[in-house]
């Protein structure tokens, strides 16, 4: 299973800060900060494929739709980084957006109503979509946040992951609830 990849030394201070933005309270002064570096983080243990950039000079783009719930902690964590190489650009989106022209989309809250129709738009892309809310993975979304005894944790869609030919390491999964193959 292309899936998983393990080859890549997974960073001391990245393991530091995964489980200091696990272990740290969620309220909502913490909340979004600890998700600003959370997105920062998935973006170390996720392989793109070449064909979800224009060319080698493309900036990776880590988008957010709607209304953005992060304030200015998103450039901050995001500031001086980047991705293989590649300079991240936040962008903020409004409908009608090409949503494809991201590596990573977060949908908010506020965009609920129309989660699943994004996602439906976006499926079998190489757009690594996060969420945060009930049934944002049942929709089709890749990565969802949820909170469980007051701490930002994580949940995977496998099956959705593996037909957007994204790979995600190993030791990113191991730290993520998955969510199980469905029923057949």
């Amino acid at each position: 299973m292309e899936l998983l990849k393990g080859a890549r030394p997974f960073p001391l201070f990245l393991w530091g800060l995964l489980a200091l933005a696990a272990a740290a309270s969620a309220a909502p002064s913490v909340e979004y900060p600890l998700k600003a570096a959370f997105l920062l983080n998935f973006t170390k243990f996720v392989d793109w494929p070449p064909e979800a950039f224009a060319d080698e000079k493309s900036p990776f783009n880590l988008c957010v739709l709607g209304d953005a719930p992060f304030g200015r902690s998103l450039d901050d964590v995001v500031a001086n980084e980047t991705v293989n190489g590649r300079p991240i650009a936040v962008r903020r989106l409004a409908r009608g957006a090409d949503l494809r022209a991201c590596h990573v989309l977060f949908i908010p809250r506020a965009e609920r109503e129309r989660q699943a129709e994004v996602l439906t738009g976006l499926r079998d892309s190489p757009v690594l979509t996060v969420g945060e809310t009930d049934g944002f993975l049942a929709d089709g979304g890749l990565l969802n946040f949820y909170l469980e005894d007051n701490r930002v944790r994580f949940e995977v869609n496998l099956p959705a992951v593996e037909r957007t030919r994204l790979k995600i390491s190993s030791k990113l999964l191991r730290l993520a609830r998955l969510m199980p193959e469905p029923h057949r």
